[in-house]
Protein backbone atom coordinates (compact mmCIF):
# COMPACT_ATOMS: atom_id res chain seq x y z
CA UNK A 1 0.00 0.00 0.00
CA UNK A 2 1.10 3.68 -1.23
CA UNK A 3 1.62 6.09 1.22
CA UNK A 4 -0.63 8.08 -0.66
CA UNK A 5 -3.13 5.58 -0.36
CA UNK A 6 -2.65 5.12 3.24
CA UNK A 7 -3.11 8.74 3.49
CA UNK A 8 -6.41 8.65 1.57
CA UNK A 9 -7.74 5.73 3.62
CA UNK A 10 -7.05 6.95 6.90
CA UNK A 11 -8.66 10.33 6.07
CA UNK A 12 -11.89 8.46 4.52
CA UNK A 13 -12.61 6.03 7.60
CA UNK A 14 -11.85 8.65 10.29
CA UNK A 15 -14.23 11.01 8.73
CA UNK A 16 -17.04 8.04 9.19
CA UNK A 17 -15.14 7.11 12.53
CA UNK A 18 -15.41 10.67 14.40
CA UNK A 19 -18.64 11.90 13.04
CA UNK A 20 -20.77 8.52 13.75
CA UNK A 21 -22.09 9.49 16.69
CA UNK A 22 -22.58 13.34 15.75
CA UNK A 23 -26.31 14.16 16.99
CA UNK A 24 -26.25 17.41 15.21
CA UNK A 25 -28.78 16.08 12.60
CA UNK A 26 -31.19 13.36 13.55
CA UNK A 27 -31.32 9.81 12.11
CA UNK A 28 -34.30 8.02 11.94
CA UNK A 29 -34.33 7.35 8.17
CA UNK A 30 -34.70 4.25 6.45
CA UNK A 31 -31.59 1.80 5.09
CA UNK A 32 -30.61 3.48 1.73
CA UNK A 33 -28.06 2.11 -0.01
CA UNK A 34 -26.00 3.95 -2.51
CA UNK A 35 -24.53 1.15 -4.77
CA UNK A 36 -26.27 1.41 -7.75
CA UNK A 37 -28.22 4.50 -7.43
CA UNK A 38 -28.77 7.07 -9.19
CA UNK A 39 -28.42 11.14 -8.66
CA UNK A 40 -32.45 11.10 -9.22
CA UNK A 41 -33.00 7.78 -6.48
CA UNK A 42 -30.69 9.83 -4.26
CA UNK A 43 -32.63 13.32 -4.22
CA UNK A 44 -35.81 10.94 -4.31
CA UNK A 45 -34.75 9.43 -1.25
CA UNK A 46 -33.74 12.22 0.65
CA UNK A 47 -36.73 14.04 -0.26
CA UNK A 48 -38.58 11.44 1.17
CA UNK A 49 -37.06 11.23 4.17
CA UNK A 50 -35.51 7.83 3.67
CA UNK A 51 -31.86 9.16 3.75
CA UNK A 52 -29.83 11.96 4.24
CA UNK A 53 -27.09 13.93 2.33
CA UNK A 54 -24.81 12.54 5.66
CA UNK A 55 -25.75 9.14 5.01
CA UNK A 56 -25.15 9.28 1.81
CA UNK A 57 -21.80 10.89 2.11
CA UNK A 58 -20.62 8.31 4.70
CA UNK A 59 -21.45 5.36 2.55
CA UNK A 60 -19.20 6.73 0.14
CA UNK A 61 -16.61 7.23 2.20
CA UNK A 62 -16.56 4.29 3.43
CA UNK A 63 -16.68 2.90 0.07
CA UNK A 64 -13.55 5.03 -1.02
CA UNK A 65 -11.86 2.88 1.95
CA UNK A 66 -12.86 -0.51 0.48
CA UNK A 67 -11.21 0.67 -2.59
CA UNK A 68 -9.32 3.03 -3.10
CA UNK A 69 -6.45 1.09 -2.57
CA UNK A 70 -7.18 -1.58 -5.47
CA UNK A 71 -8.16 1.15 -8.02
CA UNK A 72 -6.42 4.30 -7.03
CA UNK A 73 -8.92 6.76 -8.02
CA UNK A 74 -9.07 9.53 -5.83
CA UNK A 75 -5.88 12.25 -6.34
CA UNK A 76 -7.42 13.76 -2.76
CA UNK A 77 -10.63 13.37 -0.32
CA UNK A 78 -12.22 16.56 1.07
CA UNK A 79 -11.46 16.52 5.19
CA UNK A 80 -15.05 18.20 5.30
CA UNK A 81 -17.29 16.64 3.33
CA UNK A 82 -19.75 15.50 6.46
CA UNK A 83 -19.79 18.53 7.79
CA UNK A 84 -21.01 19.91 4.78
CA UNK A 85 -23.48 16.96 4.16
CA UNK A 86 -24.72 17.83 7.79
CA UNK A 87 -25.55 21.93 6.86
CA UNK A 88 -27.26 20.78 3.46
CA UNK A 89 -29.01 18.32 5.75
CA UNK A 90 -30.18 21.21 8.10
CA UNK A 91 -30.88 23.49 5.00
CA UNK A 92 -33.16 20.51 4.00
CA UNK A 93 -35.04 20.72 7.32
CA UNK A 94 -35.60 24.17 7.32
CA UNK A 95 -37.20 23.90 3.72
CA UNK A 96 -34.14 25.59 1.70
CA UNK A 97 -33.60 23.26 -1.30
CA UNK A 98 -30.55 25.18 -3.05
CA UNK A 99 -30.90 22.74 -6.42
CA UNK A 100 -31.25 19.36 -8.13
CA UNK A 101 -27.94 18.35 -6.52
CA UNK A 102 -28.69 18.93 -3.12
CA UNK A 103 -26.33 16.64 -0.76
CA UNK A 104 -25.03 15.04 -3.51
CA UNK A 105 -21.04 13.78 -3.39
CA UNK A 106 -19.21 14.57 -6.49
CA UNK A 107 -15.91 14.04 -7.19
CA UNK A 108 -13.71 16.82 -9.96
CA UNK A 109 -11.20 15.43 -11.91
CA UNK A 110 -8.08 17.30 -10.55
CA UNK A 111 -7.10 19.82 -13.11
CA UNK A 112 -10.24 21.82 -11.95
CA UNK A 113 -9.60 24.49 -9.05
CA UNK A 114 -11.52 24.61 -5.72
CA UNK A 115 -9.91 26.87 -3.43
CA UNK A 116 -10.85 25.04 0.03
CA UNK A 117 -11.03 21.79 0.85
CA UNK A 118 -8.47 19.89 -1.80
CA UNK A 119 -5.90 20.77 -3.76
CA UNK A 120 -5.54 21.33 -7.58
CA UNK A 121 -2.47 19.68 -8.96
CA UNK A 122 -3.66 18.75 -12.73
CA UNK A 123 -1.14 15.37 -11.72
CA UNK A 124 1.95 17.59 -11.69
CA UNK A 125 3.92 16.19 -9.19
CA UNK A 126 5.06 20.16 -8.59
CA UNK A 127 1.41 21.25 -7.64
CA UNK A 128 0.77 18.06 -5.63
CA UNK A 129 -0.19 20.24 -2.33
CA UNK A 130 -0.86 23.76 -4.26
CA UNK A 131 -3.93 25.17 -2.72
CA UNK A 132 -5.35 27.12 -5.80
CA UNK A 133 -6.26 31.15 -5.02
CA UNK A 134 -9.84 30.85 -6.54
CA UNK A 135 -12.65 28.19 -7.34
CA UNK A 136 -13.23 27.29 -11.06
CA UNK A 137 -16.97 28.97 -12.30
CA UNK A 138 -18.16 25.49 -12.49
CA UNK A 139 -16.82 24.46 -8.90
CA UNK A 140 -18.74 27.53 -8.11
CA UNK A 141 -22.19 26.76 -9.86
CA UNK A 142 -21.94 23.08 -8.20
CA UNK A 143 -21.74 24.28 -4.42
CA UNK A 144 -24.34 26.93 -5.22
CA UNK A 145 -26.54 23.99 -6.51
CA UNK A 146 -26.07 22.30 -3.44
CA UNK A 147 -23.31 19.45 -4.85
CA UNK A 148 -20.78 18.71 -2.06
CA UNK A 149 -17.41 17.85 -3.84
CA UNK A 150 -16.21 14.93 -1.96
CA UNK A 151 -13.13 14.49 -3.64
CA UNK A 152 -10.79 14.90 -6.21
CA UNK A 153 -10.67 12.11 -8.50
CA UNK A 154 -7.41 10.95 -10.24
CA UNK A 155 -6.22 12.03 -14.54
CA UNK A 156 -3.75 11.17 -16.93
CA UNK A 157 -1.06 14.24 -15.80
CA UNK A 158 -2.37 17.58 -17.84
CA UNK A 159 -5.16 15.96 -19.12
CA UNK A 160 -2.63 13.53 -21.25
CA UNK A 161 -0.10 15.89 -22.28
CA UNK A 162 2.56 14.37 -20.51
CA UNK A 163 5.36 11.87 -21.47
CA UNK A 164 7.91 11.35 -24.66
CA UNK A 165 6.43 8.23 -26.36
CA UNK A 166 4.75 5.93 -24.12
CA UNK A 167 2.21 7.10 -21.29
CA UNK A 168 -0.43 4.83 -19.99
CA UNK A 169 -3.82 6.35 -20.02
CA UNK A 170 -4.72 7.35 -15.84
CA UNK A 171 -1.19 8.09 -14.76
CA UNK A 172 0.06 10.85 -12.78
CA UNK A 173 3.13 11.58 -10.87
CA UNK A 174 1.22 13.39 -8.18
CA UNK A 175 -0.81 9.80 -7.72
CA UNK A 176 0.55 7.34 -9.62
CA UNK A 177 -1.76 4.64 -12.11
CA UNK A 178 -4.93 4.35 -11.36
CA UNK A 179 -7.52 1.28 -12.03
CA UNK A 180 -10.09 -0.15 -14.11
CA UNK A 181 -12.83 -1.49 -11.62
CA UNK A 182 -13.98 -3.93 -14.45
CA UNK A 183 -10.73 -5.71 -14.26
CA UNK A 184 -8.24 -3.73 -11.50
CA UNK A 185 -5.45 -6.29 -12.17
CA UNK A 186 -1.69 -4.71 -13.25
CA UNK A 187 0.66 -5.15 -15.73
CA UNK A 188 3.92 -6.30 -14.48
CA UNK A 189 5.17 -2.77 -15.38
CA UNK A 190 3.12 -1.54 -12.85
CA UNK A 191 0.24 -0.56 -16.04
CA UNK A 192 -3.41 -1.46 -16.21
CA UNK A 193 -4.13 -4.61 -17.92
CA UNK A 194 -7.54 -3.39 -18.37
CA UNK A 195 -7.32 0.54 -19.96
CA UNK A 196 -8.89 3.35 -18.07
CA UNK A 197 -8.93 5.00 -21.33
CA UNK A 198 -8.40 8.93 -21.47
CA UNK A 199 -7.11 11.30 -18.85
CA UNK A 200 -10.59 12.12 -17.04
CA UNK A 201 -11.32 9.17 -14.49
CA UNK A 202 -14.71 6.95 -14.32
CA UNK A 203 -13.53 5.00 -11.76
CA UNK A 204 -14.72 6.46 -8.57
CA UNK A 205 -18.35 6.66 -10.32
CA UNK A 206 -18.47 2.92 -11.97
CA UNK A 207 -17.30 1.73 -8.55
CA UNK A 208 -19.83 3.56 -6.38
CA UNK A 209 -17.43 5.92 -4.45
CA UNK A 210 -18.72 9.35 -5.58
CA UNK A 211 -22.34 9.71 -7.34
CA UNK A 212 -21.27 11.47 -10.68
CA UNK A 213 -17.17 13.05 -11.70
CA UNK A 214 -16.82 16.08 -13.83
CA UNK A 215 -14.36 15.46 -16.01
CA UNK A 216 -12.44 17.29 -18.99
CA UNK A 217 -12.01 16.93 -22.47
CA UNK A 218 -9.80 17.90 -25.39
CA UNK A 219 -9.84 14.90 -27.78
CA UNK A 220 -12.02 12.31 -26.32
CA UNK A 221 -11.29 12.53 -22.37
CA UNK A 222 -14.85 11.97 -21.12
CA UNK A 223 -15.53 10.19 -23.96
CA UNK A 224 -12.65 7.03 -23.11
CA UNK A 225 -13.12 6.69 -19.76
CA UNK A 226 -16.96 6.63 -19.70
CA UNK A 227 -16.81 4.13 -22.60
CA UNK A 228 -14.46 2.19 -20.70
CA UNK A 229 -16.09 2.26 -17.07
CA UNK A 230 -19.81 1.60 -18.50
CA UNK A 231 -20.73 4.92 -17.63
CA UNK A 232 -22.96 7.54 -19.29
CA UNK A 233 -20.43 10.63 -20.26
CA UNK A 234 -21.51 13.90 -22.28
CA UNK A 235 -18.98 16.36 -23.92
CA UNK A 236 -21.26 19.06 -24.22
CA UNK A 237 -20.44 21.55 -27.33
CA UNK A 238 -17.38 23.72 -26.51
CA UNK A 239 -18.20 26.76 -24.53
CA UNK A 240 -21.50 25.53 -22.59
CA UNK A 241 -19.34 24.81 -19.54
CA UNK A 242 -17.12 27.80 -18.95
CA UNK A 243 -13.27 26.51 -18.95
CA UNK A 244 -12.38 29.32 -15.91
CA UNK A 245 -9.93 28.02 -13.17
CA UNK A 246 -9.82 24.57 -15.39
CA UNK A 247 -5.55 23.84 -15.99
CA UNK A 248 -5.94 23.57 -19.90
CA UNK A 249 -4.64 21.96 -22.66
CA UNK A 250 -5.82 24.23 -25.19
CA UNK A 251 -9.39 26.28 -25.47
CA UNK A 252 -9.72 25.79 -29.02
CA UNK A 253 -11.00 22.52 -27.92
CA UNK A 254 -11.15 22.20 -23.96
CA UNK A 255 -14.41 21.14 -22.38
CA UNK A 256 -15.67 20.16 -18.97
CA UNK A 257 -18.55 17.22 -18.73
CA UNK A 258 -20.30 14.86 -16.41
CA UNK A 259 -19.77 11.22 -16.14
CA UNK A 260 -22.50 9.37 -14.55
CA UNK A 261 -24.43 5.97 -14.40
CA UNK A 262 -27.58 7.41 -16.29
CA UNK A 263 -28.30 10.11 -18.58
CA UNK A 264 -30.91 11.47 -16.23
CA UNK A 265 -28.01 12.58 -13.56
CA UNK A 266 -25.57 13.59 -16.71
CA UNK A 267 -28.47 16.29 -17.69
CA UNK A 268 -29.02 16.81 -14.10
CA UNK A 269 -25.22 17.67 -13.44
CA UNK A 270 -25.31 19.55 -17.03
CA UNK A 271 -27.98 21.94 -16.34
CA UNK A 272 -26.14 23.10 -13.10
CA UNK A 273 -22.46 23.62 -14.60
CA UNK A 274 -23.79 25.62 -17.68
CA UNK A 275 -25.82 28.26 -15.46
CA UNK A 276 -25.36 31.83 -16.90
CA UNK A 277 -22.98 33.07 -19.37
CA UNK A 278 -19.68 33.33 -17.47
CA UNK A 279 -17.20 36.72 -18.20
CA UNK A 280 -14.10 34.79 -17.87
CA UNK A 281 -15.00 32.69 -21.04
CA UNK A 282 -16.27 34.26 -23.93
CA UNK A 283 -17.06 31.20 -26.00
CA UNK A 284 -20.27 30.40 -22.98
CA UNK A 285 -22.13 32.91 -25.17
CA UNK A 286 -22.56 30.51 -28.17
CA UNK A 287 -25.20 28.28 -26.99
CA UNK A 288 -28.17 29.17 -25.88
CA UNK A 289 -29.34 27.34 -22.43
CA UNK A 290 -32.11 25.75 -22.13
CA UNK A 291 -35.04 27.12 -20.12
CA UNK A 292 -33.69 27.15 -16.36
CA UNK A 293 -30.86 25.73 -17.51
CA UNK A 294 -32.99 22.40 -17.22
CA UNK A 295 -32.12 19.41 -19.65
CA UNK A 296 -34.68 17.18 -18.08
CA UNK A 297 -37.29 18.02 -20.23
CA UNK A 298 -36.11 16.27 -23.12
CA UNK A 299 -35.64 12.95 -21.25
CA UNK A 300 -38.15 11.35 -22.72
CA UNK A 301 -38.62 7.43 -23.40
CA UNK A 302 -39.97 8.24 -27.09
CA UNK A 303 -37.44 10.69 -27.88
CA UNK A 304 -36.36 7.77 -30.77
CA UNK A 305 -39.47 7.54 -32.75
CA UNK A 306 -39.50 9.19 -35.94
CA UNK A 307 -35.34 10.86 -35.78
CA UNK A 308 -33.02 10.36 -38.45
CA UNK A 309 -30.10 8.47 -37.14
CA UNK A 310 -26.93 8.35 -39.54
CA UNK A 311 -24.54 5.27 -39.27
CA UNK A 312 -20.74 6.17 -40.91
CA UNK A 313 -19.41 2.91 -42.03
CA UNK A 314 -16.18 4.07 -43.94
CA UNK A 315 -13.32 3.97 -41.98
CA UNK A 316 -15.28 4.00 -38.44
CA UNK A 317 -17.08 -0.06 -38.98
CA UNK A 318 -15.91 -1.63 -41.83
CA UNK A 319 -11.82 -2.11 -43.40
CA UNK A 320 -10.79 0.98 -44.98
CA UNK A 321 -7.86 2.41 -46.47
CA UNK A 322 -7.12 5.82 -45.79
CA UNK A 323 -4.75 8.05 -48.14
CA UNK A 324 -1.02 8.46 -46.65
CA UNK A 325 -1.27 5.93 -44.07
CA UNK A 326 0.92 3.04 -44.35
CA UNK A 327 -1.43 0.91 -41.62
CA UNK A 328 -5.10 0.62 -43.14
CA UNK A 329 -8.03 0.28 -40.83
CA UNK A 330 -8.80 -3.76 -40.07
CA UNK A 331 -12.47 -2.99 -39.16
CA UNK A 332 -14.15 -3.74 -36.03
CA UNK A 333 -13.40 -6.75 -34.12
CA UNK A 334 -15.87 -9.71 -34.32
CA UNK A 335 -17.31 -9.15 -31.00
CA UNK A 336 -17.32 -4.79 -31.38
CA UNK A 337 -19.12 -5.15 -34.55
CA UNK A 338 -21.96 -7.66 -33.55
CA UNK A 339 -22.47 -4.87 -30.54
CA UNK A 340 -22.67 -2.22 -32.73
CA UNK A 341 -25.47 -4.01 -35.27
CA UNK A 342 -27.68 -5.22 -32.03
CA UNK A 343 -27.29 -1.32 -30.91
CA UNK A 344 -28.20 0.10 -34.02
CA UNK A 345 -30.88 -2.44 -34.42
CA UNK A 346 -32.38 -1.29 -31.52
CA UNK A 347 -32.61 2.00 -32.40
CA UNK A 348 -34.61 0.82 -35.06
CA UNK A 349 -37.04 -0.91 -32.93
CA UNK A 350 -37.48 1.87 -30.67
CA UNK A 351 -38.41 4.17 -33.78
CA UNK A 352 -35.31 5.48 -35.40
CA UNK A 353 -34.90 5.88 -39.05
CA UNK A 354 -31.63 4.67 -39.66
CA UNK A 355 -29.56 5.68 -43.06
CA UNK A 356 -26.92 3.30 -43.39
CA UNK A 357 -24.37 4.27 -44.14
CA UNK A 358 -23.98 7.92 -43.62
CA UNK A 359 -20.21 8.22 -44.41
CA UNK A 360 -18.15 11.22 -43.83
CA UNK A 361 -16.58 13.25 -46.75
CA UNK A 362 -13.39 14.20 -44.61
CA UNK A 363 -13.08 10.47 -43.74
CA UNK A 364 -13.16 9.16 -47.08
CA UNK A 365 -11.21 12.01 -49.29
CA UNK A 366 -8.79 10.15 -51.64
CA UNK A 367 -6.41 12.90 -51.24
CA UNK A 368 -4.60 13.20 -47.69
CA UNK A 369 -4.50 16.39 -47.15
CA UNK A 370 -8.31 16.70 -47.36
CA UNK A 371 -9.04 13.21 -45.15
CA UNK A 372 -8.84 14.25 -41.45
CA UNK A 373 -7.23 10.95 -40.48
CA UNK A 374 -4.42 11.31 -42.15
CA UNK A 375 -4.17 14.68 -40.15
CA UNK A 376 -2.67 13.80 -36.54
CA UNK A 377 -1.94 15.81 -33.78
CA UNK A 378 1.73 17.32 -34.16
CA UNK A 379 2.90 16.78 -30.53
CA UNK A 380 6.82 15.91 -30.60
CA UNK A 381 9.30 17.41 -32.98
CA UNK A 382 10.66 19.65 -30.04
CA UNK A 383 12.71 21.97 -32.26
CA UNK A 384 9.30 23.42 -33.27
CA UNK A 385 8.76 23.04 -36.43
CA UNK A 386 5.99 20.34 -36.94
CA UNK A 387 7.03 16.98 -38.09
CA UNK A 388 5.05 16.94 -41.20
CA UNK A 389 2.94 19.11 -42.99
CA UNK A 390 -0.19 17.87 -42.44
CA UNK A 391 -0.15 17.11 -39.19
CA UNK A 392 -1.72 19.47 -36.61
CA UNK A 393 -0.24 22.27 -34.60
CA UNK A 394 -3.14 23.04 -32.66
CA UNK A 395 -2.91 21.57 -29.20
CA UNK A 396 1.04 22.24 -29.03
CA UNK A 397 0.39 25.73 -29.76
CA UNK A 398 -2.83 26.20 -27.24
CA UNK A 399 -1.10 24.45 -24.61
CA UNK A 400 2.30 26.92 -24.52
CA UNK A 401 -0.57 29.95 -25.01
CA UNK A 402 -3.26 28.67 -22.58
CA UNK A 403 -1.11 27.44 -19.95
CA UNK A 404 1.15 29.71 -19.41
CA UNK A 405 -2.15 32.28 -19.03
CA UNK A 406 -3.34 30.09 -16.43
CA UNK A 407 0.09 30.06 -14.67
CA UNK A 408 -0.08 34.29 -14.68
CA UNK A 409 -3.79 33.79 -13.04
CA UNK A 410 -2.67 32.10 -10.13
CA UNK A 411 -0.45 35.11 -9.25
CA UNK A 412 2.43 34.55 -6.53
CA UNK A 413 0.90 31.55 -5.34
CA UNK A 414 1.96 29.00 -8.18
CA UNK A 415 5.31 26.85 -7.56
CA UNK A 416 6.27 27.73 -10.96
CA UNK A 417 5.72 30.77 -13.29
CA UNK A 418 6.09 29.24 -17.03
CA UNK A 419 5.87 25.98 -18.72
CA UNK A 420 9.64 26.44 -19.54
CA UNK A 421 9.98 26.58 -15.42
CA UNK A 422 8.01 23.64 -15.49
CA UNK A 423 9.96 21.70 -17.27
CA UNK A 424 13.29 22.60 -15.18
CA UNK A 425 11.50 21.99 -11.81
CA UNK A 426 10.19 18.86 -13.44
CA UNK A 427 13.87 17.59 -14.81
CA UNK A 428 15.29 18.64 -11.45
CA UNK A 429 12.97 16.13 -9.55
CA UNK A 430 13.12 13.24 -12.17
CA UNK A 431 14.68 10.76 -8.98
CA UNK A 432 11.53 11.53 -7.24
CA UNK A 433 9.14 10.77 -10.37
CA UNK A 434 8.49 13.90 -11.58
CA UNK A 435 8.83 12.68 -15.45
CA UNK A 436 8.77 8.78 -15.12
CA UNK A 437 7.50 8.80 -18.61
CA UNK A 438 9.52 11.83 -20.02
CA UNK A 439 8.33 15.31 -20.76
CA UNK A 440 8.85 15.10 -24.53
CA UNK A 441 5.69 16.61 -24.98
CA UNK A 442 6.24 19.46 -22.62
CA UNK A 443 9.52 20.01 -24.51
CA UNK A 444 7.03 20.29 -27.58
CA UNK A 445 5.14 22.70 -26.79
CA UNK A 446 7.26 25.23 -24.99
CA UNK A 447 9.79 25.16 -28.04
CA UNK A 448 6.81 26.98 -30.35
CA UNK A 449 7.06 30.88 -30.48
CA UNK A 450 3.85 32.06 -30.30
CA UNK A 451 4.32 34.57 -32.71
CA UNK A 452 6.64 33.23 -35.81
CA UNK A 453 4.65 29.63 -35.52
CA UNK A 454 0.52 31.99 -34.94
CA UNK A 455 0.36 31.40 -38.72
CA UNK A 456 0.80 27.79 -38.90
CA UNK A 457 -1.51 27.43 -35.69
CA UNK A 458 -4.34 29.30 -37.44
CA UNK A 459 -3.75 27.62 -40.48
CA UNK A 460 -3.95 24.49 -38.69
CA UNK A 461 -6.98 25.57 -36.70
CA UNK A 462 -9.01 26.62 -39.82
CA UNK A 463 -8.11 23.37 -41.50
CA UNK A 464 -9.49 21.54 -38.40
CA UNK A 465 -12.75 23.17 -38.27
CA UNK A 466 -13.37 22.61 -42.00
CA UNK A 467 -12.42 18.89 -42.05
CA UNK A 468 -14.30 18.57 -38.28
CA UNK A 469 -17.50 20.79 -39.16
CA UNK A 470 -17.92 21.74 -42.99
CA UNK A 471 -16.85 18.41 -44.47
CA UNK A 472 -17.15 16.23 -42.00
CA UNK A 473 -19.99 16.09 -39.48
CA UNK A 474 -22.00 19.09 -41.08
CA UNK A 475 -22.23 17.31 -44.47
CA UNK A 476 -22.97 13.93 -43.10
CA UNK A 477 -25.91 15.60 -41.11
CA UNK A 478 -26.84 17.99 -43.54
CA UNK A 479 -26.98 15.82 -46.58
CA UNK A 480 -28.93 13.08 -45.02
CA UNK A 481 -31.16 15.19 -42.94
CA UNK A 482 -29.75 13.55 -40.05
CA UNK A 483 -30.49 14.05 -36.20
CA UNK A 484 -27.53 12.30 -34.83
CA UNK A 485 -24.58 10.18 -35.95
CA UNK A 486 -23.60 7.02 -33.87
CA UNK A 487 -19.72 6.05 -33.77
CA UNK A 488 -18.52 2.70 -32.14
CA UNK A 489 -16.96 3.55 -28.56
CA UNK A 490 -15.71 6.76 -28.92
CA UNK A 491 -14.22 6.89 -32.71
CA UNK A 492 -15.71 9.42 -33.08
CA UNK A 493 -13.69 12.03 -30.58
CA UNK A 494 -11.37 13.51 -32.07
CA UNK A 495 -13.31 14.87 -35.09
CA UNK A 496 -16.12 16.20 -33.03
CA UNK A 497 -13.84 17.54 -30.38
CA UNK A 498 -12.28 19.72 -33.44
CA UNK A 499 -15.25 20.70 -34.01
CA UNK A 500 -16.89 21.53 -30.61
CA UNK A 501 -19.80 19.49 -30.95
CA UNK A 502 -21.62 17.67 -28.21
CA UNK A 503 -21.47 13.57 -27.71
CA UNK A 504 -23.15 11.55 -25.59
CA UNK A 505 -21.48 8.12 -24.75
CA UNK A 506 -24.31 5.47 -23.74
CA UNK A 507 -22.92 2.32 -22.21
CA UNK A 508 -24.12 -0.53 -24.20
CA UNK A 509 -21.71 -4.31 -24.44
CA UNK A 510 -19.08 -5.85 -23.33
CA UNK A 511 -16.64 -7.21 -25.41
CA UNK A 512 -12.95 -9.63 -25.03
CA UNK A 513 -10.26 -7.48 -23.23
CA UNK A 514 -7.65 -8.40 -25.76
CA UNK A 515 -4.90 -6.50 -24.53
CA UNK A 516 -1.80 -7.74 -23.47
CA UNK A 517 -1.11 -9.21 -20.19
CA UNK A 518 -5.13 -10.62 -20.39
CA UNK A 519 -3.89 -13.40 -20.83
CA UNK A 520 -5.57 -14.52 -23.98
CA UNK A 521 -8.79 -14.35 -21.88
CA UNK A 522 -11.78 -14.71 -24.11
CA UNK A 523 -14.16 -13.51 -20.83
CA UNK A 524 -16.64 -10.55 -22.25
CA UNK A 525 -14.35 -7.78 -19.33
CA UNK A 526 -14.10 -5.04 -21.50
CA UNK A 527 -16.87 -2.25 -21.44
CA UNK A 528 -17.88 -1.22 -25.24
CA UNK A 529 -20.62 1.16 -25.62
CA UNK A 530 -20.80 3.46 -28.56
CA UNK A 531 -21.05 7.51 -29.33
CA UNK A 532 -24.27 9.84 -30.11
CA UNK A 533 -22.75 12.59 -31.90
CA UNK A 534 -25.03 15.78 -32.77
CA UNK A 535 -24.96 19.36 -34.74
CA UNK A 536 -23.14 22.43 -32.91
CA UNK A 537 -25.06 23.58 -29.84
CA UNK A 538 -27.42 20.41 -30.35
CA UNK A 539 -27.17 19.43 -27.09
CA UNK A 540 -30.44 18.85 -25.97
CA UNK A 541 -31.69 16.67 -28.69
CA UNK A 542 -28.41 14.35 -28.28
CA UNK A 543 -29.29 14.03 -25.09
CA UNK A 544 -33.22 13.21 -25.52
CA UNK A 545 -32.06 10.76 -28.04
CA UNK A 546 -29.61 9.05 -25.80
CA UNK A 547 -32.10 8.88 -22.95
CA UNK A 548 -34.46 7.00 -24.91
CA UNK A 549 -31.73 4.71 -25.92
CA UNK A 550 -30.80 3.92 -22.40
CA UNK A 551 -34.46 3.56 -21.56
CA UNK A 552 -34.88 1.29 -24.49
CA UNK A 553 -32.37 -1.07 -23.51
CA UNK A 554 -31.18 -0.51 -20.23
CA UNK A 555 -27.69 -2.45 -20.61
CA UNK A 556 -25.75 -1.50 -18.12
CA UNK A 557 -23.69 -3.87 -15.32
CA UNK A 558 -21.67 -2.84 -12.37
CA UNK A 559 -18.08 -4.20 -12.40
CA UNK A 560 -18.00 -6.98 -10.94
CA UNK A 561 -14.86 -6.13 -8.27
CA UNK A 562 -16.54 -3.31 -6.66
CA UNK A 563 -19.62 -4.84 -5.08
Amino acid sequence: MTTKTMRLLVTATALVALTACDASVPNNTASFNIVGASIPDMQTAMAEGRTTSREITEQYLTRIGLYEDKLNGANSINANALAQADALDKERAAGNIRGPLHGIPVALKDNIMTKDDMPTSGGMLAFKHYMAPYDATLTTKLKDAGAIIIAKSTLSELAGWFGSDFRPGGYNAAAGQSYNPYDPRANDNGTPVLAVAGSSSGIGVAADMWAGNVGTSTAGSIEGPSNANMLVGIRPSTGRISRHGIIPLTLDQDTAGPMTKTVAGAAIMLGVMEGDPDPNDPRTTECEAPPNHDYTPFLKADALKGVRIGIPRAGLYEPYEFPGRAEPFSGLEADEAASMEEAIAAMKAAGAEIVDPADLPSMTATDPADNIMTRNICQLAPDGEAPDDLCSNVLRYGMKRDFNLWLDSLGDSAPVKTLTELRAWNSEHEADGAIRYGQGRLDAADAVDLEKDKARYELNRAEDLQLARAEGLDAALTEHNLDALVFPGTSGSNISARAGYPVVVVPFGMVINDAPGANGSEEKTRPYGFSFVGGHCQDPKIIGIAYAFEQATKKRVPPPHTP
